[in-house]
């Protein structure tokens, strides 16, 4: 049997647009408009699961996705640093944000370190590795990341080097315990090649 999983990027917020640590706020109007139009592009899945962000639900609603809503696929936790761009923080406290972007065991927000959420994640993938059909997942970037981490077998560290734009399928496919990847496809939506 072959797990497939296709993990779903959300659309943009004005976090998103800001590079700010997301504080909750809904999808914008181009957000929602590009969410949208690329309904109906997706493959059927046997379950969707969404992230608890506001973002992740309000683009599972536009790609007309109706999913339970995941805990286990929160984005990662940044405690007193939400809402605020890793610039305010880096001017606050820059050895803080040195030593959170370098050691992946640390966690100076107070907040989940890198590690902790790449092995949640882990945890969840791994659970889907016997699971019959394709599931769909809308979530937050850190998630798409951390998945991706632990399927190739990256270490933690390898976290921060992976982008992951708006509106992209990452499609993960298992069988005899490990994972192959095919990354950042965007969705079929109009104007592809003009950017999100």
């Amino acid at each position: 049997m072959t797990s497939r999983v296709v993990l779903i990027s959300p659309a943009m917020n004005r976090s998103l647009r800001q590079a700010r640590f997301d504080d909750g706020s809904p999808l914008d109007d181009r957000g929602r408009e590009r969410a949208a139009a690329a309904a109906g592009s997706l493959p059927s899945a046997a379950r969707v699961v969404v992230s608890p962000s506001a973002r992740c639900r309000q683009t599972a609603g536009a790609l007309g996705l109706d999913g339970a809503e995941a805990a286990g696929l929160a984005g990662l936790d940044v405690g007193r640093w939400r809402g605020r761009t890793l610039d305010e923080v880096a001017v606050a406290e820059p050895e803080a944000v040195g030593r959170w972007l370098t050691d992946p065991s640390s966690a100076p927000h107070g907040g989940e370190s890198v590690r902790d959420a790449c092995a949640r994640v882990a945890h969840w993938l791994d659970g889907l590795r016997e699971t019959d059909g394709r599931t769909l997942a809308v979530v937050e970037p850190d998630v798409v990341r951390a998945a991706v981490v632990h399927a190739l077998g990256l270490p933690a560290s390898g976290f921060w080097r992976l982008d992951v734009p708006p509106l992209t399928a990452t499609e993960f496919s298992g069988r005899g315990g490990r994972w192959n990847l095919r990354l950042g496809r965007p969705l079929d939506v109009p104007e592809a090649g003009s950017g999100f």
